[in-house]
């Protein structure tokens, strides 16, 4: 009674402004309790389908994690957290083993919190895009067949205008934007989409700041160039083999590339032998996890899995799971999966680079900083150095060490408008790999200042 009570008052004091519908949406997508939920969650979790587009079908699937109620969440930003493939969850990945506040224990059905979870800085809003992703879906089956980058980017857009309205405490809150690997081409286009859809607007509600983005697929020509670089420099290959690469891979289009070139990825295959390519100094959970081929690069194999992978298979597949998170309502005709198996296999459309993206937003002063683990094999630090390279930008600080607890981190260099940090030691998802490094990261790139290092920050 006193929960309808609170929703009627609500209502009534929005009635004015027409939001009564959208509040009692927000409402229905309020999270009770998770299965296997620790007893010491002091966040409020909401999730839920937002139709994106009517005549196809089609809904995405999202995760809202908020600041912890000691935390102010009120005065805290919002942060969107994509993750790439093409095809894989963020609510996998970003969520569940990476940035979020609840993590999958390995008997895959309890969770356990994260004490490095950004949600301590940040309100986190997790999307599963496309539709074929995770528990978002279509209606019209075609649509499986025929996304790419620019149908991606509109409906991300066409999801966040409906969210606001269904989550108004949103609107005019400072946002931003963040994501790994193949999310390099999501994050860059739909920060442009934002951005000009703003253009002579004043107050927006989506009041965008900028992006960041870790291990990030950039840009075609200087991925190659940068990656078979990292493999012969880690002794991942032979000098035969980086030669034979060079020659016929390079200034092909990574999307159809010619047949030479497949033959010396397959040859570099063997010989980089059993190793996790995401993490190269790390085990990785099962030899035949590290084969399985996904996204558009010929190289790119998976999702980083030290098994992590599996639990999240297992939880977000229990009915009870999926009854607490409203999702899963027209009963999916295939089980939810951390990638999907038809969505980038079927990929219409990729830019070959996005670094015209970052120069036109560089140029309308929005904040953009990019990272990279320096164990990552698939999108190597060295591919992106080659990017950032590209841009031409003048330096204001050279490359120097930043510290945490007395140690170094990484490194950093600064840009005119742009901000680099490596992280050591961590692979293709930073935050699994260094959570305490990527706070500080995350922190750092929030409050806009150089990376120097912490103490207790916690």
């Amino acid at each position: 009674m006193a929960n309808s009570f609170l929703l009627f008052a609500v209502c009534f004091t929005f009635v004015v402004v027409g939001t009564c519908k959208s509040l009692s949406d927000q409402e229905k997508d309020k999270i009770d309790q998770l299965p296997g939920q620790p007893a010491n969650v002091d966040f409020a979790q909401y999730s839920g389908y937002v139709t994106v587009n009517q005549t196809s079908g089609r809904a995405l699937f999202y995760w809202l994690t908020e600041s912890p109620a000691s935390r102010d969440p009120k005065s805290r930003p919002l942060l969107l957290w994509l993750n790439g493939g093409p095809g894989c969850s963020s609510v996998a990945y970003g969520a569940a083993e990476e940035i979020g506040p609840l993590h999958i224990n390995s008997d895959g059905k309890t969770l356990f919190t994260n004490p490095y979870s950004w949600n301590k800085l940040a309100n986190l809003l997790f999307l599963e895009s496309p539709a074929g992703v995770g528990y978002s879906y279509t209606n019209t089956t075609s649509d499986l067949y025929s996304f790419g980058d620019a149908r991606t980017a509109e409906d991300s857009y066409a999801f966040l205008v409906n969210w606001f309205e269904r989550f108004p405490q949103y609107k005019h809150r400072d946002f931003y934007i963040a994501g790994e690997s193949y999310a390099g081409h999501y994050v860059p286009q739909l920060s442009q989409l934002i951005y000009r859809r703003n253009k002579g607007v004043k107050n927006p509600v989506i009041n965008f700041k900028g992006f960041m983005v870790g291990n990030a697929v950039t840009d075609d020509y200087n991925d190659y160039v940068g990656t078979f670089e990292y493999w012969w420099t880690h002794g991942l290959i032979s000098d035969s083999t980086y030669k034979s690469l060079q020659k016929s891979c390079e200034g092909s289009s990574s999307e159809h590339p010619p047949i030479e070139c497949i033959r010396a990825l397959g040859t570099a295959e063997m010989e980089q032998g059993r190793i996790d390519p995401y993490s190269i100094y790390t085990k990785p959970c099962g030899y035949t996890s590290t084969l399985k081929r996904r996204g558009r690069y010929p190289w790119m194999r998976g999702a980083y899995d030290p098994c992590t992978e599996n639990y999240a298979n297992q939880y977000f597949n229990l009915p009870e799971v999926q009854k607490a998170f409203h999702a899963n309502i027209t009963k999916l005709s295939y089980p939810w999966k951390t990638c999907s198996d038809i969505v980038g296999g079927y990929w219409t459309d990729s830019p070959l680079s996005m670094l015209p993206i970052y120069k036109e937003l560089i140029a309308a002063g929005l904040r953009v900083w990019v990272f990279s683990g320096d164990t990552d094999s698939v999108v190597p630090l060295t591919a992106t150095r080659y990017s950032i390279d590209a841009l031409n930008l003048s330096t204001i600080a050279n490359w120097y060490p930043w510290y945490d607890n007395g140690k170094v981190a990484g490194w950093s260099q600064i840009y005119k408008g742009l901000t680099f940090v490596t992280v050591t030691g961590a692979g293709h998802e930073v935050p699994l790999h260094r959570p305490r490094q990527a706070f500080i990261l995350f922190r750092s790139f929030l409050e806009n200042k150089a990376m120097e290092g912490s103490q207790s920050f916690i």
